[in-house]
């Protein structure tokens, strides 16, 4: 079976091997330090970290060729990819020099990339506008859409309303992460300022009306199990709301998010699901397809 990935950083897949690649001066000690965590907020200073030892074009574009080997080594034939162009923009990195490296690789690679561009949530609106307007002039050079990540209590999502709308004005399709460490209301506020996509979205199912919304108007959740664990977004794997979601008729996608930070890759996340919350060949089936049908640049284009 061949798989598709939506919810996936560049900087989160980034293992202690390739660490050492872009820079040989770390250790293994090092690295392992700086990348525990036991929580949200840590997860987050361990992302930062990482993001801080990609310097130059070069580093990133080690970073794309590693994990476009170990994504057709697993089986996935097409990746949207997020690029944290938020980030590279704080740390005054040339935007357009790390696009054309990771863009090089992409078309290199024997799985079919696309890239989706996020800016940091809180860092407000004003920071977010430039990150929108380096997407919209790469929309047809690869790049399929534009998003928020970081803290979701960071700012509204109405303040980003009209970026938005702009972004689809001018060909992009747009995600937010919402409803992974604070509630339901955050997925309804990134529904309303037109996410197409719900990255993560496990407080769906505190709501029942919420449940009904997506899975009537089939809006999708990126599910990322092994992640939502790790950072203490849902408090066990036993409770997980995986399970409950699928059968309550959304629909789902699963994706690993930030595979190097959290220890997994798509075929353990598959794995999990099976072994963990009891799905079904056929109903991973259904789920694989559906990363396909949900895909924003593979519609029309799957082989036989």
């Amino acid at each position: 079976m061949a798989f598709a990935e939506l919810h996936l950083h560049l900087e989160g897949s980034i293992d202690a091997h390739t660490l050492k690649e872009i820079d040989p001066w770390l250790t293994r000690e090092e690295i392992d330090a700086a990348t525990s965590y036991s929580d949200f907020e840590g997860f987050i200073r361990a992302y930062i970290w990482v993001n801080r030892r990609l310097t130059k074009p070069e580093h990133y574009a080690i970073a794309a060729r590693r994990l476009f080997e170990r994504l057709h080594a697993d089986g996935v034939v097409y990746a949207e990819i997020t690029l944290s162009a938020g980030m590279m923009l704080w740390k005054g990195q040339d935007f357009a020099g790390v696009y054309d490296a990771v863009q090089r690789e992409a078309l290199c690679a024997e799985v079919k990339i696309r890239w989706i561009l996020d800016a940091v949530r809180q860092f407000g609106a004003d920071a977010a506008k430039p990150v929108f307007e380096l997407a919209a002039e790469r929309v047809n050079e690869g790049v399929v859409a534009v998003g928020l990540g970081g803290f979701e209590a960071g700012a509204p999502a109405r303040d980003f309303a009209e970026l938005y709308r702009r972004a689809r004005d001018r060909g992009l399709h747009t995600v937010c992460h919402a409803g992974e460490t604070t509630d339901a209301q955050n997925v309804w506020d990134a529904l309303e300022i037109g996410a197409e996509r719900i990255g993560h979205g496990v407080r769906a199912a505190e709501d029942p009306k919420l449940i009904e919304h997506l899975r009537e108007k089939n809006i999708p959740l990126e599910i990322c199990i092994s992640s939502n664990v790790r950072t203490g977004a849902v408090p066990s794997l036993r409770e997980h709301p995986v399970r409950r979601l699928f059968d309550a008729g959304v629909p789902l996608v699963l994706d690993t998010d930030d595979p190097a930070l959290f220890g997994c890759s798509l075929a353990s996340e598959f794995d999990t699901a099976r072994r963990e919350f009891g799905f079904a060949d056929a109903e991973l089936s259904r789920i694989a397809e559906n990363a396909f049908e949900f895909a924003f640049g593979w519609r029309g284009t799957r082989e036989a």
